[in-house]
């Protein structure tokens, strides 16, 4: 079945309003040949007359009358879709389909959402809760935009993947425990831990951390969610280490912070497609690099 175009449709209501082929070929720049013709396609398409001539005024029929309403309907709709496009590739509004973990969710991305949000409100960003290797493969498949992403990573063809924050890792304790200055393998060990789950990054990190001093402790409970994990050690269930943000808020009272020795660290980067980025992404990815961190 052959499709009608919005040209012919823009035709038909232009001679509707005007009540004249004449005029309505001046309005469109057209040949009134060519309205003619466009008017014919159309009445040709539908099987029946569109418009009648009646003392010089063109007015439509009552088939007419219904084809025309539709015709200004889905030009309307047409113009809206194409307004909505070009406010996209203006960088005006846009949809940024974004992956990281609940750690880069729960204080880094809110701080960029607020500066977002000020600056370009037109821009909706969807977040998606994924492990870093979920999301280098949602960007390889395009179903993400933007990932944050643990390093290092290896590289994957078609994607941009670049250093963004290095944050220290502490150990969190309760607050009324007594506890050195500096905290070491061997003395953590020691502890009731509450400690990442093995599905990330800083799991492998802290495990590492502790065998590299001989250690291979148990946790009480393995958890995914940063802030459940600090509840847990706000209650004195045990003691974890996760990274901490510099512009991250005060810990909980209940909750002393000690540095690590030997030292680590947390390092993130920022991963998208390469090659050509829509300006709505690019915006997002402005305000990412704003917070970043050595």
């Amino acid at each position: 079945m052959r499709e009608i175009s919005l040209d012919r449709l823009r035709t038909l209501v232009e001679v509707a309003d005007r009540g004249s082929f004449a005029d309505a070929a001046r309005a469109l720049h057209l040949a009134p040949p060519t309205v003619s013709l466009h008017i014919a396609e159309l009445e040709v398409r539908v099987n029946a007359p569109l418009l009648s001539r009646k003392r010089g005024q063109v007015q439509p029929t009552a088939i007419g009358e219904v084809m025309v309403e539709r015709a200004r309907k889905l030009l309307a709709d047409a113009e809206q879709a194409l307004d909505d496009i070009q406010r996209q590739v203006q960088g005006l509004s846009g949809r940024v389909r974004l992956g990281a973990s609940t750690g880069a969710i729960a204080h880094l991305l809110p701080q960029a959402l607020d500066v977002l949000r000020q600056d370009h409100p037109g821009i909706d960003v969807q977040v998606a809760v994924l492990t870093s290797h979920e999301t280098l493969v949602g960007l390889a498949d395009g179903a993400l935009d933007i990932g944050l992403v643990a390093l290092p990573q290896s590289q994957v063809a078609g994607l941009a993947i670049k250093p963004w924050r290095r944050d220290p890792v502490m150990a969190f304790l309760p607050a009324h425990w007594a506890s050195p200055a500096r905290i070491t393998p061997a003395w953590l060990a020691a502890q009731p831990l509450i400690l990442n789950d093995a599905t990330t990054r800083l799991s492998r990190q802290t495990t590492e951390w502790f065998a590299a001093g001989g250690h291979h402790p148990v946790p009480r409970i393995q958890l995914n969610y940063n802030d459940a994990i600090k509840s847990l050690v706000a209650a004195g269930y045990g003691a974890t280490l996760l990274p901490h943000e510099a512009s991250a808020a005060p810990s909980d009272a209940r909750i002393t912070m000690r540095p690590l020795r030997p030292a680590l660290w947390r390092e993130l980067g920022i991963a998208h497609r390469a090659g050509h980025v829509e300006r709505s992404t690019q915006h997002v990815l402005d305000v990412l690099w704003m917070l970043r961190a050595k």
